[in-house]
């Protein structure tokens, strides 16, 4: 789905504002502040959901391919994302009271669908260093961000870098890190993403 972004001003994520969740944290001191990834949001809407696309250029953060801040949605909200251009790697988590509860990544190319479930912190990895990664996704306009998890926890259980995953010693215990399919195409009826 062709959809035009003139008009719609981004909100730039700066490294700056990843500065918490940054996994090479003795490469981050002496780093520019450079703009990461772009936010488009509000593309366009439909009923209670709007949809946004994020654009992520290829870089490495140190070792780490570049990825978004990552959050989750305070209250009972889902999403959906499609990939518009390059690939993705979405790394969901789920904590429940301190304890943790699951970790799962869905890798996905041009075309392919990622929901994301209620209550998941995620986080969208760009991990070709030479193909920038677009995104699109459906949302409900009541939907907040809370990012304080996972700066907290100086990230997701999981880093991505240029070795392959790493934990983050930030946490006690990790679970296994599992991997699902992406769906092929969007789900017809999206009311299960308005809480």
């Amino acid at each position: 789905m062709a959809v035009k972004l003139k008009g719609v001003k981004p909100d730039i994520r700066y490294l700056n504002d990843m500065k918490e969740v940054i996994c090479d944290q003795k490469w981050l001191k002496s780093a520019s502040n450079v703009e990461l990834y772009y936010m488009y949001r509000k593309v366009k809407e439909k009923g209670d959901l709007r949809y946004d696309i994020t654009k992520i250029p290829p870089r490495f953060l140190g070792k780490e391919f570049v990825k978004t801040k990552g959050h989750r949605h305070i209250g009972n909200f889902g999403e959906v994302y499609i990939v518009l251009k390059g690939k993705a790697i979405f790394l969901m988590q789920k904590c429940k009271n301190g304890r943790i509860e699951d970790v799962c990544a869905v890798k996905a190319k041009k075309g392919d669908v990622c929901v994301i479930p209620k209550n998941y912190n995620h986080i969208i990895i760009n991990p070709s260093n030479k193909e920038t990664l677009k995104t699109a996704n459906w949302v409900s306009k009541k939907c907040k961000n809370d990012y304080k998890f996972l700066q907290k926890k100086g990230g997701a259980y999981y880093f991505y870098t240029k070795s392959g995953w790493v934990k983050n010693k930030n946490y006690k215990k990790i679970p296994k890190l599992r991997f699902e399919k992406p769906l092929k195409k969007m789900p017809k009826n999206l009311d299960f993403l308005k809480g």
